[in-house]
């Protein structure tokens, strides 16, 4: 499918964008937010509730995954949990229908039943998210745990290349510099004294790691202009959709991965109520990225979860003794000032 026809198709989903695209011209002070007409306030609140509440979900993940942990290791099946994850989304994304059926009946643009034209793109993002956690597996042949979470960044680059690319979205010369700086200081603050070793990964890890990171960025990138392709429909529906394709490829991965584990150890072995919490908080966490993707952009998102990852390291410091490095410091710093280069940029653009 060609992408320009994807935002080109609906001329109201144009609209829509141009008006969240609008209120980043603004200075979000308390008195521009007051002087904003209803409509234009409604979506600014909706937008902001979704991004914070991806911010602080994103920042608890680490910490409830940690704590799953028994003597370091998993005891339970991480692919069980992720198609647990994908079920509740699921199930959540329907009990948000009902809710919504019964208060306002059933519209076309909130009815389950859909055409194949429009579910056909659904499978791409969950295909291409299943390529990477699969490739997660075998990364770390060539590169330590400390160095992939630095690989991870490129995730930020290919983020914001192809937004440029497949959605047409232009980025403003200080935009771009401060995306450059977000992934400097999201690496400045992971780095320690094993973090040169990462200069050694061999060549197939480096290939593995932006093949990663290009998979990731197009899913999400992807998974934007699908949603805001007919903008007028349910957010829920968009879901359930999404995640139905995504139970299946998860399935995949049991079959694939975890298969004998299963029928010998059973399906929920090694599940304690830590695991149960931490598949609660990715279901979440995955609602809120759509939402983010719907009223906002991937660019949104990508801040986001680089601000919770500064918050997870300040939560562990109370909650496992870690203690913050200079280079913590310095790399907050510095995704600070491309937070605040991001919003200056709006302005000019």
């Amino acid at each position: 499918m060609e992408y320009r026809k994807i935002k080109d198709e609906d001329e109201d989903g144009a609209g829509a964008g141009a008006d969240i695209e609008g209120l980043r011209g603004k200075a979000f002070s308390s008195s521009a937010v007051s002087n904003m007409p209803p409509v234009e306030r409604s979506k600014w609140k909706r937008k902001t509730i979704v991004t914070l509440a991806l911010t602080v979900l994103t920042s608890s993940q680490a910490v409830l995954i940690v704590w799953s942990k028994r003597a370091g290791k998993y005891e339970y099946s991480v692919t069980t949990a992720n198609f647990l994850v994908e079920t509740l989304k699921c199930a959540l994304s329907l009990a948000a229908l009902a809710r919504i059926w019964k208060n306002e009946g059933v519209t076309d643009d909130n009815r389950l039943s859909t055409t194949l034209d429009e579910v056909s793109v659904y499978p791409i993002p969950a295909a291409l998210y299943l390529v990477k956690n699969l490739l997660q597996y075998y990364i770390f042949a060539y590169v330590d745990a400390p160095g992939y979470q630095i690989l991870k960044n490129l995730n930020i680059i290919s983020t914001g290349v192809l937004y440029r690319i497949i959605l047409k979205k232009k980025l403003s010369e200080v935009q771009w510099a401060a995306f450059i700086l977000l992934c400097a200081g999201c690496t400045t603050a992971q780095l320690n004294s094993r973090s040169d070793h990462v200069l050694q990964t061999p060549f197939q890890g480096w290939m593995m790691a932006i093949v990663m990171a290009l998979l990731s960025g197009f899913a999400g990138v992807y998974t934007e202009a699908i949603i805001k392709k007919r903008p007028s429909r349910n957010i829920n529906v968009q879901n359930f959709w999404l995640y139905v394709f995504g139970m299946a490829f998860n399935a995949v991965a049991i079959i694939i991965q975890d298969f004998d584990a299963v029928m010998n150890k059973g399906f929920f072995h090694g599940y304690s109520l830590i695991t149960v919490l931490m598949i609660l908080n990715h279901a979440l966490s995955g609602i809120a990225v759509s939402m983010v993707m719907k009223y906002a952009d991937n660019i949104v998102k990508v801040y986001s979860t680089s601000v919770a990852m500064l918050l997870t390291a300040v939560a562990s410091v109370f909650l496992f003794g870690f203690h913050l490095s200079l280079a913590f410091f310095l790399g907050a710093t510095v995704v600070s000032v491309s937070v605040y280069l991001h919003s200056v940029g709006k302005l000019q653009r």
